[in-house]
């Protein structure tokens, strides 16, 4: 076991690669499917294909994992009677704290919010409205307490025929990631959801899953590659910087995560051949483990902290750890774990369930860069040098990867 010591003192400075803005993709090919694959085996050659040819470059007996949340509109513009504009972004609900209870309120409900232009709001309420079916809406907003750089957004309408879904799809935006530089446009809204997304919830998207099309799904079924489906529900801080010099003054973002019996065993019964799509899949299941490990040991799976992985000794197998889980189930008469991660998978960590993981190009001196650095050690290098040689586009609506050991 490596502790976390080690890993606190990793330096960021040592991952970071040259990423020239025009190699930044700001908008996704017509054809999905249509970009390039970079695919990597450990100890052989690195190639090139386009991803509709994934079903080929995947190893017969595969498990993809996709995660099926859906990026819901969560930025929210209010305006002053001055004038002054007040962003709100919606980051996870409070009250009720069930994402599907929250937005099937229909008059009143608690986020947990970043608030833009703060100066501009100094006290009581704010309001926008808007026309729905030819009646206008109006949405207040109430700031209740502060939590450092988080408010508590009391958000109430004036019309108890529309839940807050509706209120967000009539007058949210798409949040796109900052560094596109660019406003969201009506063609995110589709560009920016996987063709599988069904459970809302995310402010990001799980932009490894962005490539596929309902036409190589239905190959990979015919290819006889299994698939199957969790939830977590991104938050805004995959894109928050690592501003410490060592990993260890990062404090990693908390996500939810959802997974239902059927996808437990089903994990459990192909351990040895995982294939996570994106990096969220690849948190997701590898928190599974340490949640089972928390059932062996007496505890609720209630959570994953940043640091659990390297300070607790993996002294049960994946298969134990899953099955623990199942038991847990079976005993509470639950269908499905519910629990929040903040685990941070760097180099040194030990990866208990995945054998590999598609992925797109990740901004250098990220925890997501460095979780592709805990998977392929110093090979990271070789793969980027590669993309950045043979004109790969990067990040969020760019090219992917297929990375095998």
């Amino acid at each position: 076991m490596i502790h976390s010591e080690a890993i606190r003192d990793i330096q960021i400075a040592d991952y970071d690669y040259p990423l020239p803005d025009e190699r930044i993709a700001k908008y996704p090919l017509a054809d999905r499917s249509a970009c390039k694959l970079l695919v990597y085996r450990g100890g052989e050659p690195i190639g090139t294909c386009t991803f509709s040819q994934l079903p080929g470059q995947l190893p017969a007996d595969s498990l993809l994992v996709f995660n099926n949340t859906r990026v819901i509109q969560a930025r929210l513009l209010f305006y002053k009677k001055t004038g002054g504009q007040v962003e709100i972004f919606c980051l996870e609900p409070m009250r009720p704290a069930d994402y599907q209870q929250n937005f099937q309120q229909t008059s009143v409900c608690v986020w947990k919010c970043l608030v833009g232009n703060l100066k501009k709001w100094k006290e009581g309420a704010l309001e926008c409205t808007c026309r729905i079916a030819g009646k206008d809406l109006v949405l207040k907003a109430e700031r209740l307490s502060s939590y450092g750089l988080t408010h508590e957004i009391k958000f109430s309408w004036d019309d108890d025929s529309l839940c807050f879904a509706d209120v967000l799809s009539a007058l949210g935006q798409l949040p796109i990631p900052p560094y596109l530089h660019r406003p969201t446009e009506e063609r995110d809204k589709s560009d920016y959801q996987t063709v599988y997304s069904s459970v809302k919830g995310s402010v990001a998207a799980p932009t490894a899953g962005l490539h596929f099309t309902e036409q190589l799904l239905d190959e990979l079924n015919q290819a006889g590659i299994q698939t199957s489906y969790l939830t977590l529900h991104v938050g805004a801080g995959t894109f928050q910087p690592v501003k410490s010099e060592a990993i260890g003054g990062h404090e990693m973002h908390t996500e939810l995560i959802d997974v239902n019996r059927q996808t437990i065993e089903t994990v459990r019964d192909h351990l040895g051949k995982v294939v996570a799509v994106g990096t969220t899949s690849v948190r997701t299941l590898e928190s599974l483990y340490w949640l089972g490990c928390r059932v062996l040991d007496g505890k609720q799976p209630e959570y994953v902290e940043q640091w659990e992985a390297y300070d607790t000794d993996p002294a049960y197998s994946p298969e134990e750890a899953l099955g623990a889980l199942l038991d847990w189930l079976d005993q509470s008469g639950r269908q499905s774990v519910q629990a929040h991660t903040r685990i941070l998978i760097a180099p040194g960590y030990q990866f208990c369930v995945i054998r590999g993981m598609i992925t797109n190009f990740h901004q250098p001196k990220s925890t997501l860069l460095l979780l592709l650095a805990a998977y392929l050690g110093d090979a990271w290098r070789s793969v980027y040098r590669y993309a950045l040689e043979h004109d790969y586009r990067f990040l969020s609506y760019g090219d992917a990867c297929l990375l095998l050991r």
